[in-house]
């Protein structure tokens, strides 16, 4: 059943197909028996021991961890003009094993793309390096702050919307004072980018800058890890800095770091739905199994009516996302002017129907479908997360009104 909704429309180059079979090895035999072997370990309320580091090492082995790193670094290099489509791909068959596990890599893959963009060359050998030397090393991309969340897409590019946390530049030092929350990777990552705002006077677009910062920098603490209810192998975190300094060639982009930062998020919204239908598809799986073995009222499930159409409806709501998410991942490689607004809405729709397709898992599975250790309810609680990832639906619906009706669309999507 995996190659049903693979996202593959006859068109996936040789280097694709090899990428998603070396994925599709990883997920059905190691991620997969990982997760089904212990339904509770996921609960364990001490991150560190939720997830083995064979996990990551073996993904290492498998070279899921190199997407995104530049060539002379270790990295493997994707052909140009594919790239939001093979992380589409890879993402997709990542999380039919396991949408945490997918969120820690993805979240690497998409800072690799923003620091080969942005980054010094010293940098980029520093940190790829040992990057790639370190299958454990994990990065975090910190934008999201306490008052400040979804609504920094839309943006309101005005001083009072500027970010909370600031850097001030002196004597060769940023010193970053403020706090982020809800951050992938944020608890257990080795190196974070860092929004803050740099200049008081100038609106969000002109006032904020990024930059890199080691986790072991003075004035960076880790304080928690945010219990959530879907996605729990990868460690949400909340960051504190308090007087912290990083030297000056820390900034990767200084005034425009969020028109900057495009490149990180483009293909981040084409991974989240990818991510998202990766969930849908295993649960779709397992449901037809279920189905196809399960028998009540004298026959076997799927030749009751109810059942049939459920099962059809749960296909086309697949369907009808992969065909969104390859047209937007195409769009994406290939620079089109409306990729922004695609790849809002494959997030936004892969968010709804995928839940939806979850609903119907568990309704199909009856009282088991809400047991742990049967495993549907995870995939319930998994796409649940995706409704505000990377911003809210409502968020990402005002943008994708602002983009079709520039002149005319209300203030709730901000000037650009």
């Amino acid at each position: 059943m995996a190659d049903v909704f693979d996202l593959d429309d006859g068109s996936l180059t040789d280097e694709q197909v090899a990428m998603r079979q070396t994925c599709r090895r990883y997920v059905d035999n190691v991620l997969r028996p990982f997760v089904r072997n212990d339904r509770e370990r996921e609960w364990r309320f001490e991150p560190e021991q939720r997830l083995t580091p064979e996990l990551l090492e073996e993904a290492d082995r498998a070279g899921l961890r190199s997407l995104g790193i530049p060539e002379a670094y270790g990295g493997v290099a994707l052909a140009e003009g594919t790239e939001a489509q093979t992380f589409a791909i890879i993402a997709a068959e990542l999380a039919r094993g396991d949408v945490g596990v997918a969120d820690k890599l993805v979240q690497n893959w998409k800072v690799a793309v923003l620091l080969r963009s942005l980054a010094a060359e010293r940098l980029q050998e520093e940190w790829f390096t040992r990057y790639m030397n370190e299958p454990q090393f994990l990065m975090a991309h910190c934008l999201t702050e306490p008052r400040g969340a979804s609504d920094r897409w839309l943006p309101y590019n005005s001083p009072k919307a500027n970010m909370d946390t600031k850097a001030v530049l002196e004597d060769g030092f940023w010193t970053i004072d403020g706090r982020k929350q809800f951050i992938s990777n944020g608890y257990d990552a080795s190196l974070y980018v860092v929004y803050a705002n740099t200049d008081d006077s100038a609106g969000m677009l002109q006032g904020t800058s990024s930059f890199l910062v080691p986790r072991d920098t003075p004035g960076l603490h880790v304080t928690r890890c945010n219990e959530t209810i879907g996605g729990r192998y990868m460690n949400n975190g909340e960051i504190v800095f308090d007087n912290c300094r990083v030297p000056e060639d820390h900034v990767l982009a200084r005034g425009d770091a969020l028109g900057k930062a495009g490149v990180y998020f483009r293909p981040g919204k084409i991974m989240q739905a990818a991510k998202n239908i990766g969930i849908g598809m295993a649960a779709f799986e397992d449901t037809v199994a279920f189905v196809h073995d399960r028998v009540q009222g004298g026959r076997v499930l799927i030749e009751h009516q109810a059942v049939a159409v459920r099962v059809a409806e749960m296909a086309t709501k697949l369907e009808a996302v992969a065909a969104l998410l390859r047209h937007a991942a195409k769009a994406v490689d290939s620079r089109r002017s409306n990729a922004d607004s695609l790849s809002d809405m494959a997030k936004v729709f892969a968010a709804h129907e995928i839940l939806a397709v979850c609903t119907q898992a568990m309704e199909l599975h009856g009282g088991y479908g809400a047991m742990l250790e049967v495993g549907i309810e995870k995939y319930f609680r998994d796409a649940s997360v995706y409704l505000h990832m990377d911003a809210t639906t409502d968020i990402s619906n005002f943008r994708i009104v602002k983009s079709l009706f520039p002149n005319t669309a209300g203030t709730y999507a901000g000037p650009e």
